[in-house]
């Protein structure tokens, strides 16, 4: 099995451009970011505060998350329900923000990541999947862009899905995340010493896309 690793800040790219580029390797395109979402939107459905870790690791026995491969695309499940539409809102984002930093979290989530790739040739991509998730992954690659760059791309996502934002509110946002995410005692944002630095500020989808796609050939020999 080949696992690539890729990491790097909210909103750099990181889940469109690798599931686009898993499909076209024939990977499975592993969003463990979307497994944060999930128990953050779960514990917020409870009632519970995403603030508080009491709170957070007394909900995990009620929780139930499931990855599913529907025509080629990752679908979460939480305790049954298909969420994957539901995890998506910048509130949402910053509750997977602060659930990712409570260490029984990320082991609750650990093992699931890892038997993926024990069965897959992956591509896999978060905050700490090259430092701690995959440390022996075959590839590994930090993308990132600058925040104004990450915020347009959102603030734009946003607006073809019909939702309206405040471009302030959802760069300060980014700026915070990203904050909370290189700060966390367990497993920070970082770039790991072997990964590569793919910088896409200013590139449009495509040009990130086969840019990754062409590093990726090159690095593992595929044809």
């Amino acid at each position: 099995m080949r696992a690539i690793a890729i990491d790097g800040p909210a909103g750099a790219g990181k889940s469109t451009i690798a599931r686009k580029t898993a499909q076209e390797l024939g990977f499975i395109y592993v969003d463990t970011g979307a497994l944060y979402r999930t128990i953050g939107y779960a514990v917020n459905h409870f009632g519970l505060s995403t603030k508080k870790a009491g709170e957070v690791v007394s909900a995990l026995d009620r929780i139930h998350v499931e990855l599913k491969f529907i025509d080629g695309e990752q679908r979460v499940f939480l305790n049954g329900e298909d969420v994957s539409d539901l995890i998506r809102s910048p509130e949402v984002s910053m509750f997977a923000s602060e659930v990712s930093a409570i260490p029984k979290v990320r082991e609750f989530l650990f093992d699931l990541q890892q038997d993926l790739a024990n069965h897959h040739d992956v591509i896999m991509d978060g905050r700490d999947i090259g430092t701690v998730v995959l440390p022996n992954a075959d590839l590994k690659i930090f993308l990132t862009a600058t925040a104004e760059d990450r915020a347009k791309r959102r603030y734009q996502q946003f607006l073809e899905s019909g939702t309206v934002v405040d471009f302030d509110r959802l760069l300060e946002e980014i700026k915070q995340r990203d904050y909370n995410d290189s700060h966390r005692e367990i497993a920070p944002l970082r770039q790991a010493e072997d990964a590569l630095l793919i910088d896409t500020t200013g590139n449009t989808l495509e040009e990130s896309i086969d840019l990754l796609q062409k590093i990726i050939r090159n690095r593992l020999g595929l044809e």
